[in-house]
């Protein structure tokens, strides 16, 4: 495999030289090509000329003709997941991509979270890094592509970019989420995996969205939406020198993992969410490719028990519940008070994956999505709370390191938060009631309760709640109160 690559990283630096055919940079030897469908090539060459892409895979050549400014475009039909394969693109002097797989292809993108390579950040590790980059060669059908940081005003076409075989120094440069979610897919599936990361540490989610799409959004601050968070996320920005680059690559779906630098304006959070996945789809030109959320992990941010945070979480599951083809993915249970990019991104890529392998591929008896709140009853000084995503195999858990097990034997849970009609919220104890699936919870500074939340704070050790297949519960709120405890967002 490692001749392979370095036959066609020879071959794709020598062809330009002699050929008039250009390629993007992400039409490139090493790639992975989505299976079973029709691809798009695209590209440069000589003004009318007749162009020509022979794949291996069939044997077929399919033709179209350059324009007058010479570009050109078509659709290739591919096979069953396989390879490796050629690719020959000519106007009369080839160009030939080696070392092509067949499988399935994924945009994953976001802010540092996705950025974070599986070498870590100085001074911040990731969990399991040595022994992913050791077994990089374990898994020689991921390939990966990571876009170039630019941030344009103008529409660019192009980045200066490869795709990488799967070796222990490109598995530990590349983005950790996205390797952990392809590595399971690969695993599962027994496929080749392309991932694709556009990603830019402190990004606002305004700048991977067009003005228009901002423009378009309903009921958002426009004015806080285009001023952007950060002097590289004025909206449009990345959109232009980062996504257009790589949109007309044909792609399965998009993992994301973004929202920190967007909880100044959380409230607009739910609605950008749904326009940005509305505009990627439209831009790949599939309103059905999948679009999986990362939930942001807890930290302490500007103060532990302060709520901004958790809003952005609220508008995340707001915002997928919105989507057909969506899902969030739960991190209740990875964050650190002190550090922002949590160090269990393994956990972060398998749980995207779970999701991806459930719903696109029908993979049964996986853990189900992550349990979300579904509605309460009130039993005089008790709460009951019902939840959805708890197949029937499933019941709670808890991280019995916070509060354990009561005296009678009974799971005891934390992390729940009761108030009565004066709005003033007390912690309380959750209690498993068995073979339901319910919750009973309840405070003793409590006497009437009409409101619960979980886990809704910027960081709360207390919450210990799982499903038995390890899933942890999201956190919510049942209630609807202006809050006066989110904190000057920094």
């Amino acid at each position: 495999m490692k001749r392979f690559c370095l036959a066609a990283v020879m071959l794709l630096a020598a062809a330009p030289v002699a050929a008039r055919v250009k390629l993007p940079a992400v039409l490139g030897s090493n790639m992975v090509l989505q299976r079973n469908t029709e691809v798009n090539f695209w590209g440069g060459a000589t003004p009318n000329s007749r162009v020509r892409v022979m794949p291996s895979w069939n044997g077929r050549s399919y033709e179209t003709r350059a324009d007058d400014a010479g570009r050109w475009a078509l659709k290739v039909p591919t096979g069953e997941a396989g390879g490796p394969y050629t690719v020959t693109v000519s106007d009369g002097d080839p160009v030939v991509l080696e070392n092509v797989l067949l499988g399935e292809v994924w945009i994953c993108s976001g802010q540092s979270n996705m950025e974070m390579p599986v070498g870590g950040f100085l001074h911040q590790p990731v969990e399991g890094s040595a022994e992913a980059v050791a077994a990089a060669g374990d898994c020689p059908g991921i390939r990966m592509f990571t876009v170039p940081k630019v941030s344009s005003e103008s529409p660019r076409e192009d980045c200066e970019a490869a795709w990488q075989c799967s070796t222990p120094a490109s598995v530990r440069s590349f983005s950790a989420v996205g390797y952990f979610f392809g590595r399971m897919l690969c695993r599962v599936l027994d496929v080749p995996v392309g991932l694709i990361t556009p990603n830019w540490g402190g990004s606002a989610i305004e700048a991977w969205m067009t003005v228009e799409a901002i423009d378009s959004t309903p009921g958002i601050d426009h004015a806080l939406a285009k001023s952007g968070t950060y002097d590289n996320s004025i909206p449009q920005r990345l959109y232009n020198g980062m996504i257009l680059p790589v949109c007309r690559f044909t792609a399965k779906g998009f993992i994301w993992y973004q929202g920190e630098s967007n909880r100044r304006n959380w409230f607009d959070y739910e609605a950008l969410q749904v326009s940005l996945v509305d505009l990627w789809r439209a831009t790949w030109g599939d309103g059905r490719m999948p679009f999986y959320i990362t939930q942001l992990a807890p930290y302490a941010y500007e103060g532990a028990s302060l709520r901004s945070l958790p809003l952005v979480v609220e508008a995340q599951y707001r915002a997928a519940a919105r989507l057909e083809h969506a899902g969030v993915a739960a991190t209740t249970d990875l964050g650190t008070p002190a550090c922002i990019h949590p160090a269990r991104k393994r956990e972060v890529g398998e749980r995207l994956a779970w999701l991806a392998l459930a719903n696109d591929y029908g993979i049964e008896g996986l853990p189900a999505p992550a349990p979300t709140f579904r509605e309460m009853e009130r039993r005089g000084d008790k709460l009951l709370l019902r939840f959805d995503n708890l197949s029937p195999s499933d019941d709670w858990s808890g991280a019995d390191s916070f509060v354990g097990y009561g005296p009678e034997g009974e799971l005891r849970l934390g992390g729940f938060e009761v108030a009565g009609t004066d709005r003033v919220f007390h912690p309380a104890e959750g209690r498993v009631l068995w073979g339901d699936g319910r919750i009973e919870v309840s405070s003793p500074e409590v006497a009437e309760p009409v409101a619960v939340r979980y886990a809704f704070r910027n960081w709360c050790p207390e919450a210990n709640v799982f499903t038995t297949s390890g899933q942890p519960l999201a956190p919510f709120r049942s209630d609807d109160w202006p809050l006066d405890d989110i904190g000057e967002i920094r």
